[in-house]
């Protein structure tokens, strides 16, 4: 950097993104600005009952809203993109610099929400160069399941910081391949800062090319006379390209069911992305007009999400689809993490319907990671050749493996840093050492409130989905101090109600020290607590369960 730019020490820290696969948010802040890298979602397994998101809390950046000068997005996958909405009805964001792929996802889902003109989103491609205030950034190609995705080089008074986003090294991909000597010049000219995508840090290899799937979806449109219906992610768009190639090689037509799967293909016809004819697509209420070997349908639900369209279609509340034997579903995608038993209970629905069910499998080879295996993070860390290296993007044991991995190719362990979200790094001088952590959380976005439900409240949500509840109703005589109304228990989810001997014997224990309680005219709040107490005692030795107790008291007083 030019010699006359004042030297301002840089924060790296992530709002999301680091002991978690999802959620993606990294944020690069001096004196004078902040950068924000992602905007992500992380999707909720079933142990967060209700909730549709789970994005960051962004408390830090609504404290600092005077420095958000740009957000930048590497590729337009959920986990990246899917916070936005939320993020720029929070605080201002100035501008967003996304590639071209993305930035329509992104416009896209910000008019369905009706907030697109509240923000300028400015598309870049590889050779482009952003200047915000002392930060430079520039952007060089990698390769993903989704086309258009980016690594970006951020230069600062301090030192040189480089992310790779999401990527695998894939030589023989679907579209331009990974910018590899651009890369390597980088690391040539010295990186002070790599952060690097770890979510496939415990796989030795190399992540398969995505060309790989191609023969594995042809053998199964080969076999299969019947309905093909085929789940992938609605983002995944180098897989969708390849099914829609091969299904009109076999004069299948093509229904497209689930409303981001038909917005993604829309957009990415648009762009040249998904080549197929006007004529192989058809409308999901013409499927009947069809013979069964004449069809394939694509469709969302691929992690057995309750709402997306094959949860529908399994449950037989499709309007226009129905499973019917003969019929082959194939799951093109791996399990996100959390997502496990979901995936198995849709198996299992649409196999008790009579289709046959086709996951990924040594003998069909119908998913292909997007994320680079051990070999290919060996070889980006060797190109690099950072000072100081930051695992970024997975769980913590997938942080830990990538750090030990670049301990391996000589870099010291004191310069590996293995991260929580709100942690921080600070570099200067071209020296990074750990600084003060940032303010972070999650916040649980249940529908459309931007505001979404705290941690306390989910706490709540999960004591009631694993203990259940018990209500307390009492009346009391303010006046005089007594109990004109004894207590009445309702339950749910915890002992059946009225036909249990545990809930009378509890109900004559509250009564007795509410009675007690009573002569010592005590407030509403104690009252309360010694319900509460005497009741959860007296569940927990019958059924070792900590329900929700919630004490309801009514007065008559003067």
């Amino acid at each position: 950097m030019a010699s006359n730019i004042i030297s301002m020490p840089v924060s790296i820290y992530a709002l999301g993104g680091l002991g978690e696969v999802g959620k993606n948010c990294y944020c690069i802040e001096n004196e004078q600005s902040i950068i924000i890298i992602d905007a992500g979602v992380r999707f909720p397994g079933t142990e967060y009952p209700g909730i549709d998101y789970i994005i960051p809390d962004w408390v830090h950046l609504k404290n600092n809203r005077n420095k958000v000068k740009a957000l930048f997005i590497t590729h337009g996958h959920e986990d990246h993109i899917g916070g936005i909405p939320f993020l720029v009805q929070s605080i201002n964001i100035p501008i967003i610099y996304a590639p071209k792929l993305a930035a329509a996802l992104i416009k896209n889902r910000l008019e369905e929400q009706k907030i697109l003109s509240r923000v300028n989103i400015v598309e870049y491609d590889e050779n482009t160069e952003v200047r915000v205030d002392q930060f430079k950034v520039r952007f060089f190609r990698v390769t993903h399941s989704i086309p258009d995705s980016f690594g970006m080089c951020i230069d600062t008074s301090e030192g040189r910081i480089v992310t790779t986003g999401d990527f695998k090294v894939d030589l023989t991909p679907i579209g331009p391949d990974f910018e590899l000597a651009k890369l390597t010049k980088m690391g040539l000219e010295g990186v002070d800062l790599l952060l690097s995508d770890s979510t496939n840090a415990e796989i030795e290899g190399f992540t398969p090319s995505e060309k790989n799937v191609l023969s594995s979806i042809e053998e199964i449109f080969d076999s299969i006379m019947g309905r093909i219906i085929i789940s992938t992610f609605s983002s995944n768009i180098s897989r969708i390209q390849q099914i829609c190639e091969v299904a009109v090689a076999h004069n299948r037509k093509i229904a497209i069911i689930g409303r981001s799967m038909e917005k993604a293909v829309e957009i990415s016809r648009s762009f040249g992305y998904i080549k197929v004819p006007d004529s192989s697509i058809i409308q999901a209420e013409d499927i009947k007009l069809y013979k069964n070997n004449e069809l394939l349908i694509l469709c969302t639900g691929s992690q057995g999400e309750p709402m997306a369209a094959l949860s529908r279609v399994a449950n037989g509340e499709h309007k226009d689809l129905t499973i019917i034997p003969g019929d082959t579903v194939v799951f093109s995608s791996s399990a996100i993490p959390g997502n496990g038993l979901m995936i198995k209970r849709i198996v299992n629905t649409l196999t008790r319907a009579g289709a046959d069910v086709i996951t990924n499998s040594i003998l069909s080879d119908i998913h292909s990671s997007g994320h680079a295996s051990r070999q290919e993070l060996r070889l980006v860390l060797k190109l690099v050749n950072p000072k100081y290296f930051m695992p970024a993007h997975g769980e913590y044991r997938m942080l830990r493996q990538h750090a030990e991995i670049a301990q391996t190719l000589g870099i010291p362990k004191e310069n590996c840093f293995i991260l929580d979200n709100g942690d921080c790094l600070v570099l200067s001088k071209k020296k990074v050492t750990r600084g003060y952590p940032v303010e972070h959380g999650n916040i649980y976005i249940d529908g459309t409130d931007i505001n979404g439900l705290v941690p306390t409240v989910m706490v709540d949500r999960r004591i009631l989905t694993d203990d259940g509840m018990l209500a307390i109703a009492i009346g009391v005589d303010t006046k005089s101090n007594t109990l004109i109304v004894p207590p009445t228990l309702f339950t749910r989810g915890l002992i059946k109600q009225g036909s249990s001997e545990a809930l009378e014997r509890c109900r004559m224990l509250v009564e007795q020290e509410v009675l007690d309680a009573l002569k010592g005219k005590p407030s509403f709040a104690d009252l309360k607590n010694k319900i509460k107490t005497v009741a959860g005692a007296f569940i927990y030795a019958q059924t070792r369960r900590h329900p929700m107790i919630i004490p309801l008291i009514m007065s008559k007083g003067e």
